[in-house]
């Protein structure tokens, strides 16, 4: 059974840093895409920035290009998002997902959606 689990969380003023964890457990990272997604209130949910660990492609949205980084350590089954330089308009709730299948169904997982998700961890950035 795949589990995601979301950390790191917290309230941080503008221009602050953050780093959150995805705990990934019952997968193998070579054959999945994970990402982080974020979903503020009355918006809908959108990927920030996925990675594919066969390739090491990445995807970042321009909302947050060159402030986040998709990192992730094998060894630990864990997927970082570091972000920096925050802004009140980053103020979310960031849900780890993932998503199996061919290469090419990989790479589209911030464009759509992934097959398991987390619970979400709680980003609040004050200006």
């Amino acid at each position: 059974e795949v589990q995601l689990v979301e950390s790191g969380g917290d309230l941080v003023q503008a221009g602050g840093s953050l780093r959150l964890s995805c705990a990934a457990s019952g997968l193998i990272f070579d054959h999945y895409a994970i990402g982080w997604f974020r979903q503020a209130p009355g918006k809908e949910r959108e990927g920030v920035a996925c990675i594919t660990f066969s390739d090491g492609r990445t995807y970042y949205a321009d909302s947050v290009k060159g402030r986040f980084t998709i990192s992730s350590d094998n060894a630990k089954n864990t997927v970082y998002l570091q972000m920096n330089s925050l802004k009140p308009e980053d103020t979310a709730i960031y849900y780890c997902t993932a998503r199996y299948g061919t290469i090419w169904y990989r790479h589209s997982l911030c464009a759509s959606s992934g097959d398991y998700w987390g619970q979400g961890t709680q980003v609040t950035v004050s200006s």
